[in-house]
């Protein structure tokens, strides 16, 4: 009796032991299952299935090299026509306020009047142009037709600042020294309005970035992505609201570091091995 007394605790006590072992190995598939979904939900490309990519070869640089990228839902990223030479911000680039989020520490931070082009993973707000009836195709994207009333306000403490808009659809004007989109050199004949400092704008953080037409091959911007006609309508009407586009801007080394995290290493041999 007393050895049968003994074998059903001991029993007992096997069983709690096999379902406790059970438990736990479920529970890392889980934890990695919830990690995985949170990881794709972090990247900034998540349901994005058009790129605009520029890269440079460093963060002082002003010239860069720009590819577009599309794919079908999740799968990889195919390029869509040739990469072209643009230009960027006279003093290079500097972590700007978009979908990547926090820059990391020690890098350059974007701020006002700085001269750099932002870096990092934005949205696209709206096309612009002088005659939105001359475009190479019908824009899928929302157009601003530019006027002499058309302007950006980079005025910092303004309650416009960093927005596109007609001054005389305004009541109150709390803005000095736009910038006026309608200029003599038609820089802003065909454009479009990059979401950098948006919609939660931080003043002085940067404004009024654009894609827009250069004054001249290698001519340098102030902040903004500038390229010859063919290549900015090119993009205009390639572009669509629909596939939520997004610009990757970056040197090299922070794309081949970051896109494979954002899952898009198919992007690296593309647009850094082109060269090495």
């Amino acid at each position: 009796m007393r050895r049968q007394h003994l074998v059903f605790p001991l029993v007992l006590c096997l069983v709690a032991v096999l379902a406790a072992c059970q438990t736990a190995s479920k529970r890392p598939v889980s934890a990695v299952s919830t990690s995985t979904a949170a990881s794709r939900q972090a990247s900034p490309l998540a349901g994005a299935r058009q790129m605009v990519v520029v890269a440079t070869e460093d963060f002082s640089t002003d010239q860069a090299r720009l590819r577009r990228f599309e794919r079908s839902g999740d799968g990889p990223w195919r390029p869509v026509g040739d990469d072209v030479a643009v230009t960027i911000g006279k003093n290079g680039l500097a972590w700007g306020r978009g979908l990547h989020g926090a820059p990391p520490a020690g890098g350059p931070v974007k701020v006002e009047g700085d001269g750099k082009s932002p870096a990092g993973v934005f949205t696209f707000s709206t096309i612009f142009a002088y005659e939105p009836a001359n475009l190479w195709a019908p824009a899928k994207m929302p157009v601003h037709k530019v006027t002499n009333q058309t302007v950006c306000v980079e005025t910092i403490n303004s309650s416009q600042y960093n927005r596109i808009l007609d001054e005389n659809t305004v009541a109150v004007r709390d803005w000095d020294s736009p910038d006026r989109m309608l200029r003599p050199d038609g820089l802003y004949r065909y454009g479009l309005m990059v979401d950098h400092n948006a919609p939660d704008t931080k003043p002085g953080a940067g404004s009024c970035i654009f894609m827009h037409l250069w004054r001249r091959p290698g001519a340098p911007t102030v902040g903004c992505t500038a390229m010859n006609e063919p290549a900015m309508l090119a993009i205009l009407a390639w572009i669509d609201a629909a596939k939520h586009p997004v610009l990757v801007q970056l040197p090299k080394a922070e794309l081949a570091r970051l896109a494979p995290a954002w899952g898009a290493p198919e992007i690296v041999d593309i647009v850094v091995g082109r060269d090495g």
